[in-house]
């Protein structure tokens, strides 16, 4: 098997929520919140609540780039999800 198949199987494999996003820590996302205003950045990292903590992150408002941080704290009662960029 190539090791893109493994990756492959490895990520169908991963079916909980939790498996997910450790397996996005490090990686590019995208954090919607449920203000409609939306993050992209490196996720550096999140715990049990749902907070969490980005590097290099962007902020958008109405699909329009507003900010630029280095990094960034987002409470967890404000995501409403989280996806790869």
């Amino acid at each position: 098997m190539s090791e893109q198949q493994q990756q492959s199987a490895t990520a169908v494999a991963k079916k909980t929520p939790t498996d997910f996003l450790n397996h996005i820590l490090g990686r590019r996302v995208f954090v919607r919140l449920n203000s409609g205003i939306d993050y992209r950045g490196v996720l550096a990292c999140l715990d049990g609540y749902m907070n969490i903590a980005l590097e290099q992150t962007e902020e958008y408002v109405d699909g329009e780039l507003r900010n630029r941080y280095g990094d960034a704290f987002i409470r967890g009662n404000n995501v409403l999800y989280i996806s790869t960029a």
